[in-house]
């Protein structure tokens, strides 16, 4: 994608761009993880490629308008790519396509050394599992034995509250709190996350949600291309796609855990946190027989409280590349669908994104989609083709590939612990989190009961807005 006079369009000059209160609300986004121009700003002439102008100016950032003007060129596009004028939020729902291959129960997946055979999804019983997308209980027989499993680690937990609904500004004493580590509210990291691929021009491809109709459609695109990525997955996804995870893993793509119901995880208490993360690896292994050992928490919303349970329950987060406390490789994909984002704008993120890997010593990870059909198309139609063409290329693989490691090491059953050290060994080498002799609690007792077994603010719009989104006549029934 190349700036030209050929194209033009009325996009933002940001690499991601930041919306209103109302709308962030919908997505969690935090207003501060995002990109806007300043105030006044009409132009963005002298604002470097991927750099907000609120951050050049310093200046306080604006709501965002239409006004500014980019033209830029795809150096390649899919010749079936849907229209750019097509792809918006009310474009009307395609029939997906077929799964290219659909596993059978029993087949041993040889491409990971010492794997299980698949099991059977047929056989997976919705009845045995939470109600999806719903902060599971946490009185649960299987959270009572998880949280039993995090106390036995020894491992400290943080004594933080939780965060509350509303992003930064309605927490303005845990963004002071430094020793949170919140990414959301600043772009904080400890050195056990994953935030990059090691290798320049390396590209740690990822889709973040599914699986869902249109993964399918995307499968097959990455299939054509001889391309794989990470899948983070939701739980509740699961259940109702077992078949299209199946695929997935058959296909050498890389399943990582998404949580149960798409919380904000830091406005859960600690046993909330574990019954989310705990069910998302269970399904995962109900369906395909191994547990993943990476997650990334949604919205990208955690702090070492969270950081603390993710390593203590065998999971090493993983984030996307952050160039500063206000610009992340986020191509806002995901807002199309909800007409919050147009595709323009996101493949003006998608240039800046490129603007700024190319300069980089390190490879890098984006945040992308495949929970909505928009977000598939401007992946299959046109980032991923002009990805494919960059020159000097990209090597475009899975996280855990891009980290140099074996596809093996991504998995509990199947890493080996002697190169790869698990998520909490690592953990307490790296001093990010300490054990004691004596188990400390895995409760937060102050607030354990407060929201137990019912929607946060978070996991409920996000499930209005999934079934909004995956609402496709008969192609979807979506449990609730």
């Amino acid at each position: 994608m190349r700036f030209s006079q050929s194209t033009v369009f009325a996009i933002l000059p940001a690499l991601v761009v930041a919306r209103n209160q109302g709308q962030q609300f919908a997505r969690q986004h935090d207003l501060n993880a995002r990109q806007n121009p300043a105030t006044g700003s009409t132009t963005t002439a002298s604002v470097p490629v991927g750099t907000s102008a609120s951050s050049v100016s310093g200046t306080a950032a604006a709501t965002p308008t239409l006004a500014t003007t980019f033209t830029f060129k795809l150096d390649a596009t899919n010749p079936t790519a849907v229209p750019l004028s097509v792809i918006n939020a009310a474009q009307p729902s395609s029939v997906t396509k077929p799964l290219d291959s659909t596993a059978v129960p029993g087949t041993i997946p040889t491409f990971i050394p010492n794997a299980p055979p698949l099991p059977n999804a047929a056989l997976l019983n919705p009845a045995n599992y939470p109600v999806l997308d719903k902060v599971p209980p946490v009185d649960s027989p299987e959270v009572k034995g998880w949280i039993d499993e995090v106390t036995a680690t020894g491992i400290v937990i943080p004594s933080f509250d939780p965060t509350q609904p509303g992003g930064c500004p309605n927490n303005t004493a845990a963004v002071a709190d430094t020793s949170r580590c919140w990414w959301t509210c600043g772009g904080c990291t400890r050195s056990t996350d994953v935030t990059q691929c090691p290798a320049p021009l390396n590209w740690g491809l990822t889709y973040d949600d599914g699986p869902a109709p249109y993964t399918s459609n995307l499968l097959s695109y990455l299939d054509q291309t001889n391309l794989k990525s990470t899948f983070f997955v939701v739980g509740s996804r699961v259940i109702s796609f077992p078949a299209t995870l199946q695929t997935q893993f058959l296909g050498q793509h890389h399943i990582a855990v998404h949580t149960w119901s798409h919380p904000s995880l830091t406005t859960l208490t600690n046993e909330q946190i574990i019954a989310e993360l705990g069910w998302s690896k269970k399904v995962i292994k109900d369906v395909l027989g191994i547990t993943p050992n990476l997650m990334r928490p949604p919205f990208g919303d955690i702090d070492d409280r969270v950081r603390a349970i993710s390593m203590a329950m065998g999971l090493t987060p993983v984030m996307w590349t952050r160039i500063s406390p206000l610009a992340t490789f986020d191509t806002d994909d995901f807002n199309i669908h909800g007409g919050i984002t147009s595709v323009q704008q996101v493949l003006q993120n998608w240039e800046n994104i490129l603007g700024n890997a190319t300069t980089m010593s390190n490879g890098f990870i984006v945040l992308e989609h495949d929970l909505f059909e928009q977000s598939v198309e401007v992946a299959t139609g046109y980032i991923l083709p002009d990805a494919l063409a960059h020159n000097p290329p990209f090597t475009i693989k899975p996280v855990i590939e891009c980290l140099n490691k074996n596809m093996a090491d991504a998995y509990i059953e199947t890493n080996d612990n002697s190169t790869n050290p698990p998520a909490l060994s690592a953990a307490v080498s790296a001093g990010v989190v300490t054990v004691t002799s004596a188990p400390a609690s895995a409760s937060n007792t102050s607030k354990s009961s407060a929201v137990s077994g019912q929607f946060n603010g978070a996991g409920l719009a996000y499930m209005a807005t999934v079934i909004a989104g995956l609402a496709v006549g008969a192609l979807l029934s979506l449990p609730f």
